[in-house]
């Protein structure tokens, strides 16, 4: 990115390791109104913490980076237009660093800043649990206030509190209002927020309505530049889908310098390196690391006291540590956790080549096998070509698959992955009405390989044995001859094309094309040992597909039985080879 792109990004900020390691909140220097940043951090610093013994103010109890966001969020109004700078911040911080007291105290602020009467605020839970939770800690710091007790009016049972301070221009109740709700397609009710402060977004991401609600929500904000959408989120238990992936990738981007247009975000992410997170020895691991990610040190959190924790999770289970890790130190589950699944998730990412798509494999390849893999209406149609190179004879592999929208409805915990994969085009969902698409679409790529004389002539398409009877009806109506069809016997019999997709991919002479579905594929992959051999199986696996992954696992068992190259003429491409991979 050139200087001058850098220079206009005025929420970028590079240098945030450096400031996270220094003890320092990871934001740039901002060009803030110091009265109303003060005035801010003033009521801020006067409200107490209700659920701690001793109720200590937040002026004892909060860290600094608190303060520095509440400057931010309050004091970067211009004093001429009423528009801010900071119109929303999107706030990464692990547990126990005080979220849900934060999102309360700044959620009174916003009231107590609030100089239109009749506006609407809504601080938002991703639980009825949480929202109560939320509500209890405003009423509790309303009620350890003289002052607040007299301007604010709170109604339990509406879970709302409403400014019945006079307006100095009217003299007539401000009429604000703050209502803490759960969240669902409700939070939108009856017009958008002037302010808003979400809780937990990557709970919210899991429900079908999320991205609908929180568009609905930005979108009328956009609109109001005194508007404030403030968000308060922990790391995911899952990978990050759907609407929670979506902001933290845009927050990230904001943050590197990357995007530096029309920004309205301000970024306050606590989380270690990718460089750190996805190594494969794990040095987050070491406790020596996780002060730099936790805020609140020292006040509501202390290494000490998570090490106990974190022993306990390491005995438990690698699946514990993983869901530990990302809720209290932010750690991004995916790949780099290495959990003790299929051993080849290890070595997946070092294999990635994006340069390999579907053409260049088929122009550098002497020979190709094809997997398909497909179960019911709720599963997933895989297909992948593996490649040999004519150069190198490394294995190149691609893939496609394909889901019918009542996927959507069926498997709801994946419902929003599948929806974030369909738009990274790594997979095609059918709609209602599109019955047959993905069979015909199937048909067409395998014979798109037939047609380049890639094919062996038998033992060239493995499938399931169990499900496919469209699918060879299929191919053999397009022409794709009887003999070149092979059945693999999945279960204990495909331990040898599991063992062998291993072994290359550590040894580094299998490729793929780093495509999203696959990899998410190869990160839901567990293994269970089955007398001598260590099988794959949907079942052990669970909601999280495998079925391209399958697929895979086909074309690799036929590919292991060394077919003959099925392509006469390599001269042009030996001369001038387009792919030497």
């Amino acid at each position: 990115m050139t200087g001058e792109a850098k220079a206009a990004s005025w929420a970028a900020c590079p240098d945030w390791w450096e400031k996270l390691q220094a003890g320092e909140t990871p934001i740039p220097d901002l060009a803030l109104d110091a009265n109303l940043a003060d005035v801010a951090v003033q009521l801020f610093d006067k409200l107490v913490v209700p659920d701690v013994a001793g109720q200590p103010t937040m002026a004892e109890a909060a860290g600094e980076w608190m303060r520095d966001i509440v400057r931010a969020a309050f004091g970067s109004i211009d004093p001429a237009t009423g528009a801010r700078q900071v119109g929303e911040i999107f706030n990464l911080v692990p547990k126990k660093n005080g979220k849900t007291t934060n999102a309360a105290a700044i959620g009174l602020v916003a009231l107590q800043m609030n100089t239109v009467p009749n506006i609407k605020g809504v601080v938002v839970g991703p639980t009825q649990s949480v929202a109560d939770t939320c509500f209890g800690q405003m009423q509790a710091m309303i009620a350890a206030d003289e002052w607040l007790s007299k301007r604010f009016r709170v109604d339990e049972h509406k879970k709302q509190i409403t400014d019945i301070y006079p307006d100095p221009a009217t003299g007539r109740p401000m009429n604000a209002k703050l209502k803490v709700t759960s969240f669902d397609p409700a939070v939108t009710t009856g017009g958008i927020p002037a302010f808003a402060i979400l809780d937990e977004l990557h709970v919210m991401a899991e429900r079908h309505f999320a991205a609908r609600v929180i568009g609905q929500i930005r979108g009328g904000m956009i609109t109001n530049p005194r508007s404030l959408l403030v968000i308060i989120t922990t790391q995911s238990e899952i990978p990050p889908q759907g609407v929670f992936k979506a902001e933290l990738e845009y927050a990230r981007k904001v943050r590197d310098g990357v995007i530096a247009e029309d920004v309205r975000m301000l970024p306050v992410l606590y989380e270690l390196p990718e460089t750190i997170q996805g190594a494969k020895d794990e040095p987050w691991k070491d406790p020596a690391l996780w002060a730099p990610v936790l805020p609140n040190l020292g006040r509501s959190i202390t290494v000490d006291r998570l090490i106990p924790e974190f022993r306990k999770a390491v005995e438990t289970s690698p699946e514990e540590v993983a869901r530990w890790s990302s809720q209290h130190l932010n750690i991004q589950i995916g790949l780099g956790h290495h959990l003790g699944g299929w051993t080849g998730a290890h070595h997946w990412l070092a294999a990635t080549e994006p340069a390999l798509d579907l053409e260049a494999l088929i122009e550098s390849s002497e020979v190709a096998t094809i997997g398909i893999d497909g179960g019911g209406m709720d599963d997933l149609l895989g297909l992948a070509v593996l490649g040999r190179h004519a150069v190198t004879k490394r294995w190149q592999l691609w893939r496609a698959a394909w889901a019918h929208e009542v996927v959507l409805s069926r498997r709801k915990s994946i419902a929003e992955k599948l929806r974030d994969l369909a738009a990274e085009d790594a997979l095609t969902i059918c709609a209602e009405g599109e019955a047959t698409r993905d069979i015909e679409e199937l048909v067409a790529l395998v014979l798109k390989i037939h047609e380049a004389g890639l094919l062996p002539a038998r033992g060239g398409v493995g499938l399931d044995p169990e499900g496919v009877a469209a699918i060879v009806d299929a191919l053999q109506l397009a022409g794709v001859p009887h003999e070149t069809l092979a059945s693999v016997t999945q279960g204990y019999k495909l331990n040898g094309a599991i063992k062998g997709t291993e072994r290359k991919l550590f040894d580094g002479s299998l490729i793929h094309g780093g495509q999203p579905l696959m990899s998410w594929c190869v990160g839901n992959a567990k293994t269970e040992p089955r007398g001598n051999a260590v099988i794959v199986t949907k079942a052990v696996s669970g909601a999280g597909k495998i079925d391209p992954l399958m697929a895979a696992f086909n074309a690799v068992y036929l590919m292991s039985l060394n077919p003959e190259a099925a392509r006469r003429d390599l001269s042009g491409f030996l001369d001038n080879p387009v792919m030497a991979i």
